[in-house]
């Protein structure tokens, strides 16, 4: 195997073993084996490249086109010219799942279901990087320099994630880095001389040992000790963080009483959202604390809530201190709830771990009925149920029973005012809040015609058009600057959004809490869900009379967005028209409707919105001035790439011909014979480039009688030919040098005879894709 195909074959391996940090993210990995044939077609394009092609640009950007040409292919194929050039319409269908992709990644919790959009940017993202690998890796032979795309790669994946597995994902992406590196140290020895030799010694190490020669050749011991000190290093980087000492739980920190128990797996006596949030989700490990089956249809939207907090300071958010009673068969109805709003009732079946002990049950919202042993007591206002006399959740296992309220936009934008008792109490601001935060809400939600609008304008300013960056690293405050500090800074995690999100909602006279939990977990191979730690979120809930309080998900990347907090178009627009964005006008974007046709539907997933797009564009059957990609532009520049791509070898091609027979007329013996020697290459270069490959063992005389006889040349060709042989021979042989004359015309002679008799399939063979220019650049770069 040449060092060329090895070095792109593992640059392959590495960028794949970096993706696989990106399976926890998607259902299925379906994608994964899809991006990584695309991209193997993509590398073996430009490894067949560079075997003609020195220019490494060149190679590059062969395989740009062909990724290009593979997505067009595997994702807008009905929209192509012959269902494989990209056109306009093929670039109109990139944007729209591009925009549908970015729309679902902000509505689907982890693991999000590998809709199109979302898997045209897994496999082009797989199939971008891999591009940047080879380009450094194998054109430019850098592989540590190869090493930051695929740790960016690796660190989306890494950094989103929410399984158990970090470090076989971790596995993945090194070995194959390593395999990268090796083939690149093995290739540098080779080259000064310390490659290994015919007759070494094969590598120690079974099995293993013997993929490692087969795949680089025998061993030798620069190469067997790289390999034992990159092994072990891969051991130590995945075992040491296992044995260290960790930080503590966050919010499954031991707390109060139960504080002493950390080393039988740590139980919970309180709730500290405003710090112990991050340090859940900033944990190494995620530990199930949950599982649990449901009946309902949409199980990424079931939130497990565990405490609303209802009081807000200006600098942090709290829950008030009310009576609790016992637990009733039946809960009283949810407040607020009107029966004119869709209820679903959801059966729900949870079992806690043995590890996790928390004095608040978890409980889908609101809960109707609770079958549950212990000693519980209920809180009426926060619907929340709490242990008494040291009763937690551990090793829980309980039935619930909720009521779930289905409200549609256009309930919650008719919704009449709330209570006033109710009212008064929920958009309570303190004095010390900064002035700018109701400036901003009122910035955010200029226009809208209700509250549930302006709501829903704040959601979508958070979660999508705002700027904001989900990051659990940034302080979570403390002081009354915070909400205001986080609207400027735009950056923090789940508690910085529905803390801000509930604060602005009550300066708009909205009702607000905020509300701690968990979001739905992952769905497992056997139907039921399960929670880990790294599932404790935090959301604002908004009162809406007739729905009562309701869930809105401002956090980007976590958990999902309801649908009754989609825009539809405003009452009275034809049906035909398109939704305006939430930025720009009142109008809410369409629910989609219970039991309409979807049979596009991800299981346990809502059916795809037809007027959004994943960015606030209007959306119609051609793109609009806000379209997510500039299709124009994206045109021009493919076109143009194309061009280059053709144009290049010819040009290249005619540029070494002119410099071999042109320039002024030789002065000297010594000049004259190494022009003439030049000619001679030309007239070798021509007629492979019209199939005719040149022969070394062949002399000069030899050679021209093969060119006569392939090429059927004609008697005056033919002479010209023979012209050159005796110019090249007496070059060679001649006792002294001689001012002869050049043969540059002689060879014109011949290079018109070989068209003429070539057919046109050759002819445009040789100008397209001329064979010889791989050894003309060659030895133009060798020379230098």
């Amino acid at each position: 195997m040449s060092g060329g195909i090895r070095a792109a074959l593992c640059a392959v391996v590495a960028t794949v073993g970096a993706a696989c940090a990106m399976v926890p993210l998607v259902d299925g990995a379906g994608w994964l084996v899809q991006a990584a044939a695309l991209l193997a077609v993509q590398a073996a394009v430009g490894v067949a490249v560079r075997r003609f092609v020195a220019a490494r640009p060149l190679a590059t950007v062969a395989e740009a086109l062909t990724g290009l040409l593979l997505l067009t292919l595997v994702f807008a194929r009905g929209h192509a010219v012959a269902g494989l050039l990209p056109g306009p319409a093929a670039f109109e269908e990139f944007s729209r799942l591009l925009n549908q992709g970015a729309d679902d990644i902000g509505r689907y919790a982890i693991p999000a279901p590998a809709s199109p959009g979302i898997r045209l940017m897994l496999v082009g993202g797989v199939l971008v990087i891999g591009l940047v690998v080879d380009l450094l890796a194998v054109a430019y032979r850098s592989a540590a320099t190869a090493g930051l795309p695929l740790l960016a790669l690796y660190s989306v994946g890494a950094g989103l994630a929410q399984g158990g597995r970090d470090w076989l994902w971790f596995l993945a992406g090194a070995g194959g880095y390593l395999l990268l590196l090796l083939a690149e140290s093995r290739e540098r020895l080779g080259r000064h001389g310390f490659g290994g030799q015919a007759g070494a010694e094969p590598v120690a190490g079974g099995p293993v040992g013997g993929a490692f020669a087969d795949a680089f050749g025998s061993a030798f011991a620069p190469g067997r000790t790289g390999r034992r000190i990159g092994v072990l290093a891969l051991g130590v980087a995945v075992a040491v963080p296992a044995v260290l000492p960790a930080i503590g739980g966050g919010l499954l920190a031991p707390r109060g009483r139960d504080a002493g128990q950390e080393r039988e797996g740590g139980t919970i006596s309180a709730v500290n959202p405003l710090v112990s949030l991050r340090d859940s989700l900033n944990q190494r490990e995620n530990r199930e604390l949950l599982r649990y089956r449901t009946s309902s249809e949409a199980p990424q939207d079931l939130y497990l809530r565990i405490v609303a907090l209802d009081r807000f300071d200006g600098a942090t958010w709290r829950t008030s201190e009310r009576r609790v009673v016992d637990v009733p068969d039946r809960l009283p109805a949810p407040q607020g709830l009107s029966p004119d709003v869709r209820t679903v009732r959801v059966n729900t079946s949870v079992a806690a771990a043995e590890g996790y002990g928390q004095d608040y049950l978890p409980l889908p919202y609101p809960a109707d009925s609770v079958r549950v042993s212990g000693q519980w007591r209920y809180e009426p206002e926060g619907r929340t149920l709490v242990g008494d006399h040291g009763q937690t959740t551990r090793g829980l296992r309980y039935q619930v029973s909720t009521l779930a309220p289905q409200p549609t936009a256009e309930q919650l934008a008719n919704a009449p005012r709330p209570p006033e008792a109710l009212h008064r109490e929920y958009t309570k601001v303190p004095s010390t809040l900064p002035a700018v935060v109701a400036e901003r809400a009122r910035q955010v939600t200029e226009g809208a015609r209700s509250d549930y609008e302006r709501a829903v304008r704040l959601q979508e300013w958070f979660a999508v058009g705002g700027g904001f960056t989900y990051d659990t690293d940034v302080r979570t405050g403390g002081d009354d600057e915070a909400v205001a500090r986080f609207l400027e800074e735009k950056r923090g995690f789940c508690v910085h959004f529905s803390f801000s999100m509930a604060a602005m909602a009550r300066t708009l006279g909205i009702p607000a809490r905020v509300a701690v939990g968990f979001t739905a977990g992952d769905r497992q191979e056997d139907g039921s869900m399960s929670v880990g730690s790294k599932d404790a979120h935090a959301w604002p809930e908004l009162y809406f009379e007739g729905a009562g309080w309701t869930r809105f998900e401002p956090t980007p990347s976590r958990g999902s967005r309801p649908v009754y907090t989609v825009e539809q178009p405003a009452p009275g627009a034809s049906p035909g028209a398109p939704a305006p964005t939430p930025d720009h006008s009142a109008a809410p974007r369409p629910t989609p409707t219970a039991g309409a046709d979807c049979p596009g539907r991800p299981e346990g997933g809502r059916c795809p919105d037809p007027s959004r797009t994943g960015s606030p564009a209007l959306s119609s059957d051609a793109p609009g001035p806000d379209s997510g990609v500039p299709v124009v532009p994206l045109v021009a520049a493919g076109a143009a790439l194309l061009a280059a791509l053709l144009a290049a070898p010819p040009l290249l091609r005619t540029r070494i011909r002119a410099r071999r027979l042109g320039g002024p007329e030789p002065r000297t013996p010594e000049e004259a014979a190494g022009r003439t020697l030049a000619a001679w290459r030309e007239l070798l270069d021509t007629a492979w480039d019209y199939g005719i490959p040149p022969d070394a063992a062949r002399t000069p005389r030899g050679a021209v009688e093969r060119i006569v006889r392939d090429g059927s040349l004609s008697a005056g060709a033919a002479s010209a030919a023979g012209r050159v042989a005796d110019a090249v021979e007496l070059a060679l042989y001649a006792p002294r040098p001689a001012l002869a004359d050049v043969p540059s015309g002689e060879v014109a002679l011949v290079r018109a005879g070989l068209r003429a008799e070539a057919g046109r399939a050759a002819r445009l063979r040789a100008f397209f894709a001329p064979a010889s220019l791989g050894r003309s650049l060659r030895g133009v770069r060798l020379r230098r």
